[in-house]
Formats: structure tokens, C-alpha cells, sequence
């Protein structure tokens, strides 16, 4: 590879390191082609954390959330009512992208409230890149709130649904 194509190199994940915080994405993926034994492949991430339960959180994306842990739970409606992704039943987006609630256009949704649910079931799908992502639960239970709409776009770690 010559020095011109390395400069123009950097400038390009310059430019997508950019992308990726002015948007506020945690990925991004791209690959260049060159010619035919020549390209090169740039994969642009921000740290990850579990997001659940973050031990450690940068301050651009921290949110302000977990002041009140959900200790108090004998109706259970003050921590619904605060933060849906602080409560144990939470089921969170493991990526940036668009919420569909059935595996196609004018088919029945995956759950609906009250459903019972078994651990592993698909609950909906995020889109990402052109690719359908089935989220599946983590536990059996019940969905007791689905707190997306069909269609609606989602952050990485935002409240999906609460199974209980």
C-alpha cells in the first residue's frame, strides 16, 4: 500500500470515529475495497459494559437512573414508574437499532402483555445493519410491559420489555 491511500486511511476512521460520537453509537463496521488483494477492514467501538448493572459506565453515556435501587417492591408501581430498566425483570436492547414486534408485516407480534413466556422464546426483533436480530427472553415469566413500539428505534441498554 502506498502513503497516499494510508492518509486518506486515517482521515476515513477519523471520520467514522466521528460518526460514531455524534450519533452516539457503540459500533460501527466498514470494509473498503481497493482492488482485488487490496482493502482494508475498520471496525470503530466505543468500551462496553453489561448493561444491566454497569460497574463501569463513561460519563457521555451514563445515565442518572440508578439513585433509587429497586429495593422497595411490595406493589412494585414506584420502580415501574422510574426506570423500567432498573427493575430485575428488565429485558434491555443489546444494540442500536429498530424495534419490530412481529417477524413480518401484518403477522401476530412475538408477546403481547400478559403472555407467558419461556427462557430462550424470541420477544421481537432489533434490526441493525440490515440484519434481524431475534431477542430472546432471558428467563420464563410474564410480560408484565413492553415499553417499545413497532417500528421505533432503540439504544444499546434501553428498556425492551419487563418479564416478571
Amino acid at each position: 500500500m502506498t502513503e497516499t491511500p494510508h492518509k486518506s486511511d486515517v482521515t476515513f476512521i477519523k471520520a467514522l470515529a466521528e460518526l460514531l460520537r455524534e450519533n452516539d453509537l457503540t459500533e460501527l463496521r466498514v470494509k473498503r475495497e481497493y482492488g482485488e488483494d487490496d482493502s482494508l477492514d475498520v471496525r470503530v467501538s466505543r468500551g462496553q459494559f453489561v448493561a444491566p448493572a454497569p460497574a463501569y459506565a463513561p460519563a457521555p453515556q451514563a445515565q442518572a437512573a440508578p439513585a433509587a435501587p429497586p429495593a422497595a417492591q411490595d406493589e412494585g408501581a414506584p420502580a415501574e414508574r422510574s426506570d423500567p430498566a432498573s427493575q430485575p425483570g428488565a429485558v434491555t436492547s443489546p444494540m442500536v437499532g429498530t424495534v419490530y414486534m412481529a417477524p413480518e408485516p401484518g403477522a401476530p407480534d412475538f408477546v403481547s402483555v400478559g403472555d407467558k413466556v419461556k427462557e430462550g422464546q424470541t420477544l421481537l426483533i432489533v434490526e441493525a445493519m440490515k440484519t434481524m436480530n431475534q431477542i430472546p427472553a432471558p428467563r420464563a415469566g410474564t410480560v408484565k410491559r413492553i415499553l417499545v413500539e413497532d417500528g421505533a428505534p432503540v439504544e444499546f441498554g434501553a428498556p425492551l420489555m419487563v418479564i416478571e
